[in-house]
């Protein structure tokens, strides 16, 4: 007998958990693209600021190469991102028969049923 054979029946449509799954994802991806944009801007601002105040031209050096190590770790962060969404495309196909393309914006957000949260499901949480 697997650990499967115990579940209890769903409290959640699956057409639900895929719709917020989908929300939540395409947040996290637009939080990294975000994030390195405004990394850029820093980026550019520290440099713009060591030319213009006259300073010695390697001061903040380590600062930068960090910065830019950073960069380099988000970046790191999005290829592990789309590795989850393939994945998460995948299980979709699985439990759901498919989904060509991911759920439209429109759906994901203001049309209340990501957002709407069973009563069974609040109980619980």
């Amino acid at each position: 007998m697997t650990a499967f054979a115990t579940q209890t029946a769903p409290e959640m449509p699956l057409a639900v958990a895929q719709l917020r799954i989908a929300r939540d994802l395409h947040q996290a991806e637009a939080a990294l693209d975000e994030a390195l944009v405004r990394q850029a801007q820093l980026l550019q601002t520290m440099v713009g600021a060591r030319r213009e105040t006259g300073v010695a031209p390697f001061l903040g050096q380590d600062a930068l190469m960090r910065l830019l190590k950073s960069q380099q770790d988000l970046l790191d962060a999005g290829g592990e991102l789309a590795r989850v969404h393939g994945r998460l495309s995948t299980i979709s196909v699985e439990t759901c028969g498919g989904n060509d393309a991911c759920p439209p914006a429109a759906l994901l957000e203001g049309a209340g049923i990501v957002d709407a949260v069973p009563a069974s499901v609040a109980q619980a949480a």
